[in-house]
């Protein structure tokens, strides 16, 4: 009998280096692709670490237009500069959101919030040091201002990859039917923290003017901590690096409308916002002072009716997507019908209650609709244009809207709301998308339960 030679057995496959944003990301102990899936706490606790960060999130903003109109009157800046502040940024935030967004599909929900909830935290604390090196008189108002736009373009570039993200992180673990309420939730955290917001900022107001501001920065920077330890990601991409898929373009069939539909939605569910203490001043007959008080209150309870609608209406009676949109344009028409005609303060007060429950429920239904027009690869695209879109109405509506109120008349930005509702009203009805959504077969397929 022959012996036969000793074959010494292949090598094993190096190990595929992951890539870098991964690498960076990953903490130790929260999972990797491929360990199995989650439990159902598993899952509640991520969605829990998500909705406090966005909490945190919608804080700073809110405390961002408490504080900055008085320090900016401070620094010597118009109106019109400290508009320009936010401009800015909103602009960029309306193309840099769709670029993160489809980056989360192709590396990951985790690396993105991150990324969002640093730059934050980051561009915020920039944004202090340049006030207070401007109040202290150690830098001119010249050198400050731009330092003051450069730091927010921070947020505006990098700060808009956490929210589509998040969206898309719901996304991936929630079936078509639990959609709606899980977009509603996220909704509600950003609501919640601008809602509060202001309250914990005239709190900290105290410590000095720009002590608020970093205080924001801080709560940034432990969001940021908190997901990157604490998020357990153990899905993979839904779309490899090396994928050669075009990506989701604001020109594809099943996205346009919703695009089209957004900048309406954003540019009338901001006029409100815009006008309203002026409309106090004018139409009320108030002093500066008792104006911003009553137009405080008055927003607050626009954002609590907010709340109320995507916490409580959107979770007990399980509406769909296009009934939410249906219903809010219908609130939505009556908010500014009440705005024209209203002399009283209690009317208007109203009118602004209605405004926020109006769209505190075609903003879910909007971005729930279009979650569900897309496939399980295209989440964070669809969550970036359309959460672009949305943001556009902060540049559309100071621009638009203190044009009319300046050199038409007072009530001339709530008529154009109206038309909008209107017109929003005739495009959905003519573009079926965006009430009845056919679900992508791929969705269905993830019906079960998902992964964390």
């Amino acid at each position: 009998m022959t012996d036969q030679p000793v074959i010494d057995p292949p090598p094993a496959p190096a190990a595929q280096p992951r890539p870098l944003l991964r690498r960076i990301f990953t903490p130790i102990g929260t999972g990797e692709p491929g360990e199995g899936p989650s439990t159902p706490k598993q899952r509640r606790r991520a969605f829990q670490i998500l909705f406090l960060s966005l909490t945190c999130l919608g804080i700073g903003q809110a405390g961002m237009f408490a504080i900055l109109p008085p320090i900016s009157r401070e620094l010597g800046l118009s109106a019109f500069q400290t508009g320009a502040i936010f401009a800015v940024s909103a602009t960029i935030w309306v193309f840099s959101s769709a670029y993160w967004g489809a980056r989360s599909d192709r590396y990951g929900r985790r690396p993105m919030v991150v990324l969002g909830l640093a730059a934050f935290a980051i561009s915020t604390f920039l944004f202090a040091t340049s006030i207070e090196l401007g109040l202290a008189g150690w830098l001119s108002v010249g050198i400050v201002y731009p330092l003051m736009i450069g730091s927010r373009a921070i947020y505006g570039i990098f700060g808009s990859a956490g929210f589509p993200a998040a969206q898309g992180y719901i996304a991936d673990r929630t079936s078509p039917s639990e959609r709606t309420n899980a977009v509603a939730s996220l909704n509600a955290a950003f609501g919640l923290g601008t809602t509060a917001g202001p309250g914990v900022i005239a709190a900290l107001a105290v410590l000095g003017t720009v002590a608020p501001f970093y205080f924001v920065a801080a709560l940034g920077a432990i969001s940021a901590f908190s997901i990157w330890r604490f998020l357990p990601e153990r899905t993979a991409p839904v779309m490899k690096a090396q994928d050669r898929a075009a990506p989701l373009s604001w020109r594809d069939p099943r996205i346009l409308p919703f695009i089209i539909f957004g900048v309406m939605m954003g540019t009338a569910g901001s006029f409100p916002i815009q006008v309203i203490a002026f409309f106090f001043m004018d139409v009320l007959s108030l002093d500066s002072a008792a104006a911003i008080q009553m137009s405080g209150v008055g927003l607050m309870v626009s954002s609590m009716a907010a709340l109320f609608a995507q916490l409580v209406v959107v979770q007990r009676f399980k509406l769909s997507a296009g009934q939410l949109i249906w219903i809010g344009i219908g609130l939505g028409f009556i908010s500014y019908l009440l705005f024209i005609l209203g002399t009283t303060y209690g009317l208007i007060v109203f009118a602004l209650m209605l405004s926020g429950l109006g769209f505190g429920l075609i903003r879910p239904g909007y971005a729930a609709a279009a979650s569900l027009a897309v496939g399980r690869e295209q989440q964070g695209a669809a969550a970036g244009l359309t959460g672009g879109a949305g943001a556009s109405g902060f540049i559309f509506a100071p621009l638009i809207g203190n044009a009319l109120y300046d050199n038409v008349d007072p009530h001339a930005p709530f008529i154009l709301g109206a038309v909008l509702m209107i017109v929003m009203a005739v495009y959905v009805y003519f573009t079926p998308r965006l009430s009845t959504v056919d679900i992508e077969p791929e969705d269905n397929a993830d019906s079960g339960v998902p992964k964390v």
